[in-house]
């Protein structure tokens, strides 16, 4: 096995070397189609050439050397920049559909623009998607001149633009937008009435920023489109101070890496006793029983200021690859009701789903992808099995010359907070600038307070002041400059030494660059390396390590403490294995997220297949392309959105509940498909019949005011929102369920009704 796994990298090493020398060849071609004697009207006609030959047919391969050519002498004259040979050639494996990892600081942002171009060039559209707001800004408003000077037309997206202002920057050549806005976007075409009231065009070609965390991390993320919320269903049953009356090991069992939390058989009963529901395990009760998991859940797994902050009366949940507040987002609504209730707040639902998609499908729609990331390998596996998309690392510019220190090991949080403080301190002392990579909203503030008495000053970047995050980047290279922050997985700005002052960087150098200390270890190795890469960006000096200890969560969750008895002590461990034993962690978690991501997958998969079928034929009613008056147009559009809604509704019912059936030897998944297809069957009858009647009310009227009459418009307002659905994955998962757990359930929901037993 090892000899097969050694033969599969040398062979794909001597791949990736074949295809970098291509590029290179093609790189040096580009360099000597030399421009530089040429006007600016002859550059701007030759543009216009190329266009003129990709809208004839032209194959985009053989304008590419003469139209990343033009791009490099635009940057040259519109920006100031000479892209690099290693940016040329990322830019090429762009155009040729690889994900491409291109370390922080050597210019992903300006590679994207060649591709841009060649691929913007048949006047079909490309989008150039961005992990936020402030990234899709910049980068518009950043590359926008070399785009403009050749001829072409770029624009932004972003939230509250009205459906006109949108409409005409979906309509650029080129338009930056985020992936979520988009997706966004394209969830309200879907249930538009009229065609003037959509704003996309086919899809043509999409390039993918921060690739590794929207297309992996931020994939499975459902966007929902919505009715407006009311308040929450409530049976009058308080279930979080129900939750509170439980007793760990006495009522309730944790799953083996305590990502969820089960009643056991005493505590069902306790329970029982408490709602006074009677058997809680019986269908009538289902929903009881899925407010309380709701509430156990909320109550022992879900922590303020690390998983969530409460601010202006609201729950705001934190990302957990970014450690920022992840805007309008919700936990499914049982859950959402449960942390609401948890902190005294009035719960709202999210209203009747119209509609949803998750980023992987969203991206799946695109014909040509394309990506880039300063942190892909980590991951390869992963994005050829879901995207197809092969990884080619491209070699930075200058090598990189950070030294990444081996991991700090120590027994116990104490000891690690006391070591953090004094390796702080002392290279503060050299003025060596320092960023801090924490766990979590509460560790950044206890690490903060702990060098605040230390009497070292810092910044602390986190959820609670994430709006001043790019000016506390830029100056984290600093001379004496210590900054704590949370994940920086997406912040897509780049720290310079000296915070850009070329008199303070030679300084800093000296000093050996930026230090980067991270206090945990990430679920992800990639994730480890997006904060080492933060250091020694454009072969800059500086350096990099991990402070550890065995009483962090994620190695708790693995129980490495039985596995290595180590001594109870302040220095840090020497112990050979730990090394070894942290990264096996890594690895292990690695592969059980990608299980769940698969298994998501499962249940997600058919219901888009279901949405695109049904979606095309309502595309073709709402372009016209099926005959039919006014009146029938709009009388089909609302009724396939209303059967659409209500099989959502239905979908996410079915889910709830499907995990039981694997305890009567019954596939959870093929039962989903089975029951989720026989119920899409019934759609096409259903509109058919509510249509005719319809249309026999209007009597082939095509007033508007009748159809406003008889209901048949859009809900006033929608509003849109993104689940956090991997907690569904949890809270559904009987893989992990305890012993006692399962007995309890046997017990309760099969035993006790077939033998008649009120107690046991």
């Amino acid at each position: 096995m090892n000899l097969a796994v050694k033969l599969l990298r040398e062979f794909k090493d001597r791949d990736t070397r074949h295809k970098l020398k291509g590029y290179r060849d093609k790189a040096e071609l580009i360099r000597k189609r030399n421009l530089e004697g040429w006007d600016d009207q002859r550059l701007q006609a030759e543009s216009l050439r190329l266009r003129n030959e990709a809208k004839g047919g032209m194959p985009l391969d053989e304008l590419l050397v003469d139209a990343y050519a033009l791009v490099c002498e635009a940057a040259k004259r519109t920006l100031g920049l000479q892209p690099y040979d290693v940016q040329i050639m990322a830019a090429i494996a762009l155009h040729e559909g690889f994900l491409i990892e291109q370390h922080t600081g050597e210019g992903k942002t300006l590679s994207a623009v060649m591709p841009a171009y060649l691929n913007a060039l048949t006047g079909e559209g490309v989008h150039v998607l961005t992990f936020n707001d402030y990234l899709a800004n910049r980068d518009a408003e950043w590359m926008g001149p070399i785009y403009r000077y050749l001829g072409l037309t770029v624009k932004l997206v972003q939230a509250g633009m009205s459906l006109s202002e949108k409409r005409e920057a979906y309509a650029a050549d080129i338009t930056y937008v985020t992936a979520k806005e988009a997706g966004f976007d394209y969830l309200r075409d879907t249930i538009a009435l009229d065609e003037a009231d959509t704003v996309h065009r086919p899809f043509h070609y999409v390039i993918v920023d921060e690739a590794d965390s929207l297309l992996l991390d931020e994939a499975r993320v459902p966007l929902v489109i919505a009715g407006e919320p009311g308040s929450s269903k409530s049976d009058g049953i308080d279930f979080a101070e129900v939750a509170r009356q439980l007793e760990q090991d006495e009522d309730y069992d944790f799953d083996e890496f305590k990502r969820n939390v089960y009643l056991n058989e005493a505590g069902s009963a306790k329970a029982e006793s408490l709602l006074g529901c009677g058997n809680l395990y019986e269908s009538h009760n289902s929903h009881l029983l899925m407010s309380l998991n709701c509430a156990l859940h909320a109550e022992l797994l879900l922590k303020k200021d690390v998983d969530y902050i409460v601010r202006n009366g609201k729950i705001e949940l934190i990302d957990e690859y970014t450690g920022r507040v992840a805007e309008n987002r919700h936990l499914p609504d049982g859950l959402q009701a449960a942390l609401a209730a948890k902190e005294g707040l009035q719960p709202l639902s999210g209203g009747i789903i119209l509609g949803t998609i998750t980023l992987q499908h969203f991206l799946s729609l695109y014909p040509k992808i394309c990506g880039m990331t300063a942190t892909a390998q980590a991951s390869a596996m992963e994005f050829e099995a879901i995207y197809a998309l092969q990884v080619v690392q491209i070699p930075p510019n200058r090598p990189n010359i950070r030294i990444d220190h081996p991991h700090r090991i120590y027994a116990h949080k104490e000891a690690k907070l006391k070591a953090l403080v004094q390796e702080i301190s002392s290279v503060h002392r050299t003025g060596r600038p320092i960023l801090i990579g924490t766990s979590s909203v509460e560790e950044s503030d206890m690490l903060a307070e702990a060098l605040a008495v230390a009497g070292v000053p810092c910044h602390v970047l986190n959820a609670k002041n994430d709006a001043k995050e790019a000016e506390l980047i830029a100056k984290a290279g600093e001379i004496g400059a210590v900054t704590v922050s949370t994940n920086m997985a997406g912040r897509g700005v780049d720290i310079r030494l000296g915070g850009g002052n070329p008199t303070q960087a030679e300084a800093v150098a000296k000093l050996g660059g930026l230090y980067v200390i991270g206090t945990h270890m990430h679920q992800s190795v990639r994730i480890d390396n997006q904060l080492r890469g933060r250091s020694g960006r454009q072969g800059d000096p500086g350096a990099s390590v991990f402070f550890v200890s065995l009483e962090d969560e994620l190695l708790l969750r693995f129980g490495i403490e039985k596995a290595i008895r180590a001594p109870r002590q302040d220095e840090a461990l020497e112990n050979p294995m730990l090394r070894s034993k942290i990264a096996h962690i890594q690895r292990v978690i690695m592969g059980q997220n990608f299980d769940i991501h698969q298994e998501l997958n499962c249940y997600s998969d058919m219901v888009e297949e279901q949405r695109r079928m049904l979606y095309e034929e309502r595309l073709g009613i709402l372009k016209g392309e099926t005959p039919m008056s006014p009146s029938e147009q709009r009388v089909r559009l609302y009724y396939i959105d209303k059967f659409w809604a209500d099989h959502l509704a239905y979908v996410s019912y079915i889910r709830e509940g499907i995990h039981l059936t694997s305890l009567v030897n019954r596939n959870p998944i093929d039962e989903f498909h089975a029951q989720i297809i026989q119920a899409y069957e019934q759609i096409p009858a259903k509109i058919n019949r509510e249509s005719a009647k319809m249309l026999e009310k209007l009597r082939g009227s095509n007033d508007p005011a009748m159809w406003e009459k008889f209901g048949l418009k859009n809900p006033t307002s929608t509003r849109t929102y993104i689940i956090n659905d991997q907690y569904k994955e949890y809270l559904q998962n009987p893989s992990s369920w305890s012993s006692g757990t399962i007995i309890a359930y046997w017990l309760r929901k099969i035993l006790r009704p077939v033998f008649g037993w009120s107690k046991f």
